[in-house]
């Protein structure tokens, strides 16, 4: 019959579809870029690029301020001008290979080395207080000649072991879930690091003193450890520091040169602070050119190591300066992402310290240039003069970069970067399209299946 419906079901009747109208975004543009840089920030690869870039932003630039700040320095000692940069920049080079290598290492050779590195660092610091083989500089007894104009710092390494060493030692201890134990928090890190830091006081090095006490600190804050573990191990270290600054003079003028405006008669004459304050002054916005700084022409002591900062403000302005704490501090967020993302505990712990290590020594030395903090005697982690500091920091830095790439989703985002050498072009002389265009194809047609064509 006609108009008759088998099944006795309704006619569907299917809606007319209109084309769809692109929505336009309502975002507005600030919160767009804002969008657009969370997800860049989230990327696996934000890390390694970071640690990677802004590590060597920092030598770079140290690099041409350490020539810029060390030529009337280097007169003065009737050297060539670019004496101290040239032994710089041989550091670097071999900072860089450092570097590079430790990149590279596995975890467990870099776990492995914790030990030798610890012990080769306790026997040449307990070297440096030998008489004859020892060597004082500014009155710290903490260097070793090598022959010529050579030295060597062994206090520097010391950080780097006790960071490879404690970091092994607490996740060997949380593997074995001993770190709920106070003793095993304590036995025997906080002891081998009373020994690290008794032997630098022999030597008078305070500065360096403090930055293996932050690193000790972030290694038990990393563990977990108690507030009242953490606080009574804090009170302890804050009243050996405080008797050993009342003990000394000049560590009491350091202190009293805090906020300094102007030189005094008298111990505390605190002209090295305050020229540097009067460097920073007078950089201004954008500074008074690159090699035009007034105070490095003998009024501003150690204008290429400790206050190189001040030198830096003086010819680049607020604008260099600036630019330098944007890099530690990217550097510093890179280094706490890393140590957050990872399940590896030697990685966490290690990532950490390293962290804490430098970013704790670039406040320091910044904040006495700046007269907030006393003057320690620390130089800026890559960017001021001093291969000792150099060697070893660059390779904590090749620490970060190899937890950077080990993390699985960096590890699968960098092959996929990775480029392919030996493979040919298409369109270039020689090329041969017959497999490239099979490839295409084979592509296709598992595209193809894998949507239900057939």
């Amino acid at each position: 019959m006609p108009g008759s419906r088998t099944g006795g079901r309704p006619p569907v009747q299917r809606a007319s579809r209109r084309p769809a109208v692109a929505r336009t975004s309502r975002e507005h543009p600030v919160q767009r870029l804002y969008t657009r840089a969370r997800k860049a920030w989230d990327r696996p690869l934000t890390a390694y690029y970071l640690i990677l870039g802004g590590s060597l932003l920092i030598t770079v630039l140290g690099l041409v301020m350490v020539y810029s700040a060390s030529q009337v320095t280097a007169l003065q000692l009737s050297l060539p001008g670019s004496y101290f940069f040239r032994k710089q920049f041989l550091a670097a080079l071999i900072g860089g290979a450092l570097l590079f290598s430790a990149s590279r290492m596995p975890v467990k050779l870099h776990r492995a080395l914790a030990y030798p590195i610890l012990a080769g660092a306790v026997f040449l610091m307990a070297l440096v207080q030998v008489p004859g083989i020892g060597m004082a500089v500014n009155g710290n007894q903490n260097w070793i000649s090598l022959g010529g104009s050579f030295q060597i710092q062994p206090s520097e390494f010391g950080k780097l072991a006790l960071v490879l060493w404690g970091a092994d030692l607490i996740a060997r201890k949380h593997e074995k879930r001993l770190l709920a134990q106070w003793k095993h928090m304590l036995v025997p890190l906080v002891p081998v690091a009373f020994l690290l830091l008794g032997l630098i006081m022999l030597g008078g090095d305070m500065g360096t003193a403090i930055i293996l006490t932050a690193i000790l600190f972030g290694l038990l804050w990393l563990a977990g450890a108690p507030t009242r573990l953490f606080a009574g191990v804090l009170t302890v270290a804050g009243l050996i520091g405080l008797v050993l600054i009342k003990t000394s003079p000049n560590r009491m003028a350091r202190l009293a040169c805090i906020g300094a405006t102007e030189p005094k008669a008298g111990v505390a004459d605190c002209w090295q602070a305050v020229h540097g304050i009067y460097a920073l002054a007078s950089g201004g916005l954008f500074g008074s050119g690159l090699g035009a700084s007034v105070e490095k022409w003998g009024q501003l002591p150690e204008a290429h190591t400790d206050f190189i900062f001040a030198v830096t403000g003086e010819e680049l302005g607020l604008a260099g300066t600036l630019s330098v704490l944007a890099l530690f501090a990217a550097l510093g967020y890179a280094g706490i992402r890393v140590a957050g993302r990872t399940e590896d505990p030697f990685v966490r712990y290690a990532a950490g310290g390293v962290t804490t290590w430098i970013i704790a020594q670039a406040v320091i030395n910044i904040g006495a240039v700046l007269g907030l903090l006393p003057i320690a005697g620390v130089p800026l982690p890559l960017f001021s003069y001093g291969g000792s500091a150099l060697l070893p920091t660059m390779f904590a830095v090749g620490l970060l970069i190899a937890f950077a790439r080990d993390d699985p989703a960096a590890r699968a985002a960098l092959a996929m970067r990775q480029p392919r050498f030996g493979k040919k072009r298409a369109g270039g002389p020689g090329a041969e399209r017959g497999p490239r265009r099979w490839n295409t194809m084979r592509r296709r047609a598992s595209t193809a299946r894998s949507s239900g064509e057939r």
